[in-house]
């Protein structure tokens, strides 16, 4: 007896063992570290919020840093914020990324970049039948359009010396409503979706380059934006979303650079994001074998979880409805 179980034992080590082995073989693209001191960041959105913290931290450790926004003033309130507490200066410039030939000039005039940060985007929460069409384009052109117009602009000079000056990063600022549709989101969660299938394709394109691709997915994070956006929530979306809090700019930032640095594709800023970017992983790109163990071994239990997230979701909607 004491030899079957023995057996048993040895089995239950040796299949995991296995797993991790194979893992360890095929995961792509292989771990790469990208550094940041001494290199070109470049982040968009970058007069407030996230960008602006994120900038803060890349000018803390060395970066030369470019910020792109659309209001000159903030612009250059954040320069004299990031001066005063780094001592270093970066420079600013206007623009609208909807305005392809306009991102082409800013990003013509500034030079190569190493890391570029796609951190723009805008929010207006309604419902699909009441939201007018203005709108949902707006947030279609700015959050989707107006990343491929940066990406486009940025490729040629990021490619160049790629080989001498190390690996590069394309940083996209996704949101947990890029991973999950949520009542009132119909538009925004659309352009954010967008966003997974533009850097999946994007990351075989570039990989070769020694460009790496990273998909950022903050939750509500207490900025200007996020202060307007609650104005305009509908109230399911508050009953649904509204529950888990919201994170520090700072906070998001932190965990933002850490999978930039990392060159890690899906980067999770709390728990409920990493939970999701299990239940979501499909096709994309994984570095660490360790991280594809999980995703293999709780992919079935996270699928039920989910399920019942939706079933809570469908039953808030329907005691919403049931009350009108």
């Amino acid at each position: 007896m004491a030899g079957v179980y023995f057996s048993f034992f040895s089995l239950f080590l040796f299949i995991p063992i296995c797993l991790l082995f194979v893992l360890y073989l095929i995961c792509r693209p292989k771990p790469v570290r990208i550094p940041i001191k001494n290199r070109h960041v470049f982040i968009t959105g970058g007069s407030s919020g996230i960008g602006l913290a994120l900038a803060h931290q890349c000018a803390q450790e060395g970066a030369d840093v470019t910020l792109l926004a659309r209001s000159v003033s903030k612009l250059e309130e954040a320069r004299q914020s990031i001066k005063l507490a780094t001592g270093r200066d970066v420079s600013v410039f206007s623009a609208d990324v909807r305005d392809y030939e306009a991102v082409k000039r800013v990003v013509g005039e500034v030079g190569p970049i190493d890391v570029l940060v796609c951190n723009h985007g805008v929010y207006v929460p309604q419902e699909l039948e009441e939201q007018e069409m203005e709108e949902i384009r707006f947030m279609i052109d700015v959050n989707l359009v107006g990343t491929f117009h940066l990406i486009k602009a940025a490729l040629p000079g990021m490619k160049k010396n790629r080989a001498e000056k190390g690996p590069g990063s394309i940083a996209l600022m996704s949101s947990q409503a890029g991973q999950v549709g949520i009542y009132g989101y119909t538009a925004y969660s659309a352009s954010k979706f967008g966003l997974k299938g533009l850097a999946e394709a994007l990351q075989q394109e570039v990989i070769a380059d020694n460009i790496h691709v990273s998909l950022i997915f903050p939750p509500d994070t207490e900025t200007p934006g996020f202060a307007e956006e609650t104005k305009r929530r509908p109230q399911l979306t508050s009953l649904i979303a509204g529950s888990s809090g919201a994170m520090k700019a700072d906070e998001v930032a932190k965990k933002s650079l850490n999978g930039i640095k990392s060159g890690t594709f899906i980067v999770p800023c709390n728990l409920e994001g990493f939970l999701l970017s299990i239940a979501t992983a499909g096709l994309s790109p994984q570095r660490s074998y360790l991280m594809a163990f999980v995703e293999i071994t709780t992919s079935g239990i996270m699928r039920l979880a989910g399920l019942f997230f939706q079933w809570n979701w469908f039953e808030s909607i329907k005691k919403w409805h049931s009350k009108k």
